[in-house]
Parts: C-alpha cells; structure tokens; sequence
C-alpha cells in the first residue's frame, strides 16, 4: 500500500494527475511487486506512465524498446519537460552523442533510456549495457515480436537473448494496444516472461463514433468532410504513396492546409510535415500508416482511411489515434471492392512464409466482413480482440444508427445458397453473383452454369448488388471463403436451416419511400430527354453521344444543381460537362426551384476530381 501510495504522488508531483486511470494502477502494483507483466491498453489509455512511474521508483536505469524514432523522440522531449532524465539512441545520432548517452547513463543521470530493437544486435552495446544497473525492460508495441501478430518484425526477437545475457535478469513488461489471445500468448513465450501477471484493460472507446461507408465518392467525400471540419484537426489514411500524393494535391488545390507522410518522402519534409500537425499549423494530415505510432497528438477528432487496412489489429490502431483525449470523434472507413484487390496484391508481394500469408488473407477477410456486417462495429470489434464482457451495441456506429426497413429476404438469399450448392461450392463471390445475375460471359457458358435452375434467378438486381449481398451473408455467417488470393464461397451450417425453411434471413434495405421518390422523378427524367433530343438535333449527333439513358436517369434521380454535384454524376465528364452541362443544370435548378444560381458553382472546374 505504501509503495502504490508512493507512485501516486509521482504521478501528481510529474504528470499532475491524481489518480491512475483505468487499468494503470494494477500494472504499476504487478511491477512494483517484481513480477513481469502484459498490458494491453486501448491507444490513448496511458501506457507509456505505466513504466514511467515504476522506472522513477526502481533504482538505476529501464531501458525501454521502442520501435520508431518519432515514438523516442516524443517520449523523451515529454519525459525532459515533465523534469524526468531521460534520453535515445538510435540512427540519428552519431558515435560522439551515443557515448555521451550511455556515460550518463553509467553515472545516474538518467532514469529512462530508449533505444530501438535493433540496437539490441551490436556486441559494444550489449557489453555496455551489462555494465548499467537495468531494474526494468519496457517493451512498446510488443506485438510486433509475434510473426503471428500484425506487424511482426523480426528484429524483436532480438530482446529476450539481450534480457538472458544481463548479469541479473529485470522485470520485463510488455505493452500493446491491439492483440488477441493468440498473440498475447505468443508474447509472454518469445519474451520468455516469468510469473508474468497479464492486465487487460478492455478495448472499447465509447468517445468513437465508428462508420462504414460503401459506394460513396471516396474523393469528393474527404473534400466535402474536411471543408465541413475545418477547424477540427483530423488524419486520413491511405493504402499507397500514390493515393497519399494524389489526394494531397487534390485537397491541397482545393484551398485546404493539409500536410502528407509515407516512407517515399525525405525524412526533412516528414519531420516538417509531423511537426507542423502535432503544432496545429496544419489541421489534415494525409498519411499511408507509417505515421502515427507514438504520436502524443491528443485532439484529434477524426480518423477517415481512405482504404480498408489489410486486418483489424491495423484498423484498430489507426482509428484509436482520435480522441485520446476522451472527447467526441469520428472514425470512418470508405470502403470498395478495390480495396480487396489492393490489400491481396500486396500480401502477394510480401516475402514472407505460405502460412503467413494464408493467416493474412484470413485477417483480411475478417476486415472485408467489418465491413458488411449489419451488427454493431463496436460489437464486432471487441468480439474479434475477445472481449465479451464490454461487447454490446453501442448506440452510436453507423449500424446502430441505421434507420433503414429491416425486410425478409429469405427467399434471396435460399436462391444464393442454392446456386452456391449447385455450383459445388467451388467459385468465388465474382462468378457467384454473375450467374444469378444470368450472365453469358464465357467462364459460366463453358461451366454450363446457364443450364442451372438457378441461372438468372435473381436476374432483377445487379451483379454489384448481388455480390454486395453475398457478402454480407458471409459477414453473418451463413456463408464461408476459403483462405487464400482466390477464395471461393462455401456454404455454413447456418445456411442449411434458411435452405430447409426453419430460419429466416432479415436485411436493412432502403425505405419504400425512396422509389416512390424516383418514380416521381420520371417526368424530370423526360424532360432531359427532350432537352438532350434538341441539342443532339441542334450539334447533328445521335443523343446517346451527348450523355447515355443511365446518366440521365441519375441526373433525374440526384438532380444536382452545381457543377461539383453534376461532374459526380456518372458519365459527366469534364469534356462533356463543359460542351453540355450548362443547359442540363438550367433545367434541374429549375426543376428543384433553386435560384441561387452560379453562387454555389466551384470557381475553379480542375479542382473538380475525375
């Protein structure tokens, strides 16, 4: 009691506060116990204090395992300020200030030392380090010695030889944000944790307001989003360097202050880029994820990635970097197809094992069934991570807050499960779809699957539309892939009782309303038609060439009354839009009864995506 008593005062005397937040107290009383520990904190839950606190109360030097520069320097520019000694090596320095480091060290000027796992190679350090009183080894982002974990790097196992090669063995504790059983088991056994006394402190942030948005403009939401959210600092997250410039450029034009960070760019203009945003002179960052580990920005307010992350441990750790301050913020993921496609080319390019990629594919497919899912995003997520305490819907998700009609669509779905069957269960989601769309393409024609019963039977919908729908069956469980770069779509038990007729299937669908509301648009609809028949007579061109029925038909359906709206439209493109779209937009302003005129037109049209 006297020494957890102790530690409090520390923590009121340097960091101010005066009590542990959740879980902190328990991982502090383990280590000041002398036994070994695994914390597993949400992002923001105050990790780092759990090893700060026990290093100023342990005599001589922890030494903590830190695996990006950006991370050591943070950490110890807070710890200095704060009035702790504290210092880094790593890279950045030269052999003069490496020695420097490490005589302090010898002569108890330091309480903290952070170094990267690599150090931990070199036989100078080694030898070095044996001389130095080390109660306490910290490891940050400890997954990342599970090659089974999301972000294996090899050089962690380079830690627990270092630890057997001290004259007496420290305390070790291990800390993370994201890790399922598994991992955490892998964990204490490749850290070689002894009585290690495991404190899992819940994953849940309730201050985070999860959505999954699917078929939206990826490009014009995040301008809509950032214009509408100016003051509010926010990051968005990127699967390649390429999308990370082309997105910077395009929100950069537009009059936004925005900064970007990947591993292409010097390491001057991240710096820059890094400090400028942790300083609030630029509000959006634009990032892939080689920015933001360890990043003690505590206000930011939302997290959109662009991209779908290739697994939830990924997701998870990203998304967790807004509101660590405990206020309000938005996560939002825009999702496509082509986001699968994305993330299976780059495991394919990977170099690591045929089981590793194999376990890959499966996280990816957990994160595709994020996605879909209906239920709860909080729910989902806490189930995946294995916390079924905290795992109840939270009333705040982009699936929680769907208030469109939940509609039976058993006998959809019986069909689905059928075709599935009928084709053997051995085809993917792609060829699925297409024959139950009715499709002829040559594949189907050459499998004979025009002969089946099920050829065409849900010929209504669309091949998207179709597929869309068996994913969200596999996302709840009546279908399953195989793993691997071409998973086919098998059939769950689950599936078998909707097939007999003993269970039924229920899925959120539009309300009734909103065709209603298109089929009011008909007479708009003709309207451009007649407009499209003059000005075709007028130019002596077919009308199809001016713009297509199916572009047309969206036009009626969004009526768009700017530019920026009507270059969104399908089969608008800049050429057309500048030949054509003036006397479409007249008569849809008319049609909505807008008389506000070129007052909401972009001033500049190249700032306008395509």
């Amino acid at each position: 009691m006297e020494q957890i008593n102790e530690a409090i005062a520390l923590l009121k005397q340097y960091y101010g506060y005066p009590k542990f937040r959740k879980g902190q107290e328990q991982i502090v009383t383990s280590l000041l116990n002398g036994y070994d520990v695994i914390g597993i904190m949400p992002t923001g839950g105050g990790k780092s204090i759990c090893y700060q606190i026990p290093a100023l109360m342990l005599p001589g030097v922890t030494l903590v395992v830190s695996p990006l520069i950006s991370l050591m320097k943070d950490q110890v520019d807070a710890l200095n300020q704060l009035g702790i000694p504290a210092a880094y090596i790593n890279s950045t320095l030269d052999w003069q200030e490496v020695e420097q480091r490490i005589r302090d060290a010898m002569q108890g000027k330091l309480k903290l030392l952070y170094v990267a796992p690599e150090r931990l190679e070199l036989g100078g350090f080694r030898q070095r380090m044996a001389a130095l009183n080390i109660p306490l080894v910290a490891v940050d982002e400890a997954h990342c010695v599970s090659q089974w974990g999301h972000d294996f790097r090899p050089s962690y196992a380079n830690i627990a030889p270092f630890i057997d090669e001290l004259p007496q063995r420290p305390l070790v504790a291990a800390f993370t944000a994201t890790a399922t059983e598994e991992v955490t088991e892998d964990i204490a056994r490749l850290l070689r944790l002894q009585t290690a006394e495991a404190h899992v402190t819940g994953f849940g942030r309730e201050n985070l307001a999860l959505s999954v948005l699917r078929g939206e403009n990826k490009r014009d939401f995040v301008l809509r989003y950032a214009r509408a959210h100016t003051g509010r600092p926010g990051i968005i997250y990127a699967a390649t360097r390429r999308e990370v410039d082309e997105l910077h450029a395009h929100l950069g034009k537009s009059g936004i202050a925005v900064g970007k960070y990947h591993a292409g760019l010097p390491d001057s203009e991240r710096a820059r880029s890094q400090e400028a945003f942790l300083y609030d002179d630029i509000r959006v960052m634009i990032a892939t994820n080689a920015f933001g580990m360890g990043i003690d920005k505590s206000n930011v307010r939302y997290v959109i990635h662009y991209n779908m992350p290739k697994n939830m441990e990924s997701y998870y750790q990203e998304a967790g970097r807004a509101g660590r301050d405990g206020e309000p913020s938005e996560c939002i993921l825009l999702f496509s197809a082509q986001d699968i496609v994305t993330q299976k080319f780059l495991i394919e390019q990977g170099t690591q094992s045929e089981d590793r990629k194999l376990l890959d594919y499966r996280k990816l497919q957990l994160m595709v069934d994020y996605c879909y899912t209906p239920q709860c995003l909080h729910s989902y997520i806490l189930q995946y991570f294995g916390d079924t305490i905290e795992a109840k819907a939270c009333g705040e998700c982009s699936s929680c807050k769907d208030e469109r009609e939940t509609v039976d669509i058993t006998v959809e779905a019986q069909k689905i499960f059928s075709c599935v069957r009928r084709m053997g269960e051995r085809f993917g989601v792609t060829l699925v779809a297409g024959v139950l769309k009715g499709s002829r393409a040559q594949r189907i024609m050459q499998n004979r699957f025009d002969k089946l019963p099920t050829h065409g039977a849900l010929n209504t919908m669309t091949e998207k539309a179709i597929a869309d729908l068996i994913n969200v069956l596999i996302a709840e469980g009546y279908l399953g892939l195989t793993e691997g770069q071409y998973p086919t779509v098998k059939l769950e038990w689950p599936a078998v009782d909707v097939l007999k007729g003993s269970a039924s299937v229920f899925q959120k669908v539009s309300r009734p309303e909103r065709h209603a509301a298109a089929a009011a648009n008909s007479t708009l609809f003709e309207q451009l038609r007649l407009l499209r028949r003059e000005i075709a007579e007028r130019e002596k061109v077919p009308p199809y060439l001016i713009f297509n029925d199916a572009t047309l038909r969206e036009m009626s359906e969004r009526c768009p009354i700017t530019s920026f709206d009507m270059l969104s439209v399908k089969g608008v493109g800049e050429a057309k839009y500048r030949k054509y779209g003036e006397p479409f937009l007249e008569l849809l302003r008319q049609y909505a009864g807008d008389d506000v005129g070129l007052t909401h037109e972009i001033d500049d049209i190249e700032d306008v995506p395509f």
